[in-house]
């Protein structure tokens, strides 16, 4: 197996932190860029969290600071869902400095680099520092093999009634995206409410013994708040998927699918108009995550990192 070259845009944030260590656990992945958006918790927690979640792996993987406002406002924190620090509270040690420059500019200059049609792109956030890498170069969408997000939701949103929280915080990114031309993967709210934790999953995932990283894991786990839209029954974890999707897509069941965003003002901006049974007659642009082998997902995410340090 050929490890696949990688670029994770995040904004840790408890689920990017989780979703973080199964990517550095992978030996599918070859994890070669960090970027940082200022988008659960502002871009001075999530760029100190991003930097203490990769030097708990002790991998030196280079984390890079970019957007700290959408490409039309500033983002909405999420402090409600992961604490003031994004951890949901879990102190971890601090991680080593950011790498010199802007995540757009470092985003660049590693699809530069690469091969034709050899990148696997992750975002796990906000899309704005993707977007501005692809609009400025757009040549550089060559690059890239897959670009898989968590954003959007063909349902109900968590953040307004009609959008996603990645999505809403800034959905003319997310145009973009859609709008390359490069095979795209998305794993909405529908798709991820399916990993679904509850009290009783995490006391079975406790069972199992691994290092620092993953008892950080199980402590932020057990600290994530119970969802209003489940019932306070558990939580869905999000970001997680999107990496699944990219070492184990034999998980999920998938269909291609058309989607744009909403942009107009109002109640519906930021809602991912997804058409998943081709009533526009518009060519795919997407390959939509419909459904996810849960305990399976489950079982790899704890042998992955509980094998980590």
């Amino acid at each position: 197996m050929i490890p696949k070259p990688c670029i994770i845009d995040c904004d840790p944030g408890t689920d990017d932190a989780i979703a973080l260590w199964l990517a550095l656990a992978s030996p599918e992945l070859d994890v070669r860029l960090v970027t940082v958006a200022g988008g659960n918790v502002g871009l001075a927690r999530t760029t100190a969290n991003a930097r203490a979640v990769v030097g708990l792996t002790g991998r030196a993987v280079p984390v890079v600071a970019g957007a700290e406002r959408s490409l039309l406002a500033d983002f909405r924190a999420e402090p409600a869902v992961h604490g003031s620090d994004g951890l949901g509270g879990v102190a971890l040690p601090e991680g080593p400095p950011l790498a010199p420059g802007i995540a757009a500019d470092a985003i660049r200059a590693e699809l530069r680099a690469a091969a034709p049609h050899s990148v696997t792109v992750i975002g796990l956030g906000p899309a704005t520092n993707l977007a501005l890498a692809f609009a400025t170069e757009p040549a550089l969408a060559d690059r890239v093999a897959e670009i898989v997000l968590m954003s959007g939701a063909w349902s109900e949103g968590n953040i307004t009634p009609a959008a996603e929280f990645n999505a809403w915080n800034d959905p003319e990114a997310l145009a973009v995206l859609l709008n390359l031309g490069r095979p795209l993967a998305i794993a909405t709210l529908d798709l991820t409410a399916q990993a679904f934790v509850t009290p009783d999953l995490v006391a079975r995932l406790a069972q199992r013994p691994g290092g620092a990283c993953w008892q950080a894991a199980l402590a932020i786990l057990r600290a994530l708040p119970a969802s209003k839209r489940f019932g306070h029954r558990g939580f869905p974890l999000h970001d997680p998927c999107a990496v699944a999707w990219a070492i184990a897509p034999g998980l999920f069941g998938a269909r291609p699918a058309h989607a744009e965003m909403d942009l107009a003002p109002g109640p519906s901006r930021g809602r991912t108009v997804i058409d998943r049974w081709g009533r526009l007659g518009r060519a795919p642009n997407l390959t939509l995550l419909e459904t996810l082998d849960a305990p399976a997902f489950f079982a790899l995410l704890a042998e992955r990192v509980a094998a980590l340090p």
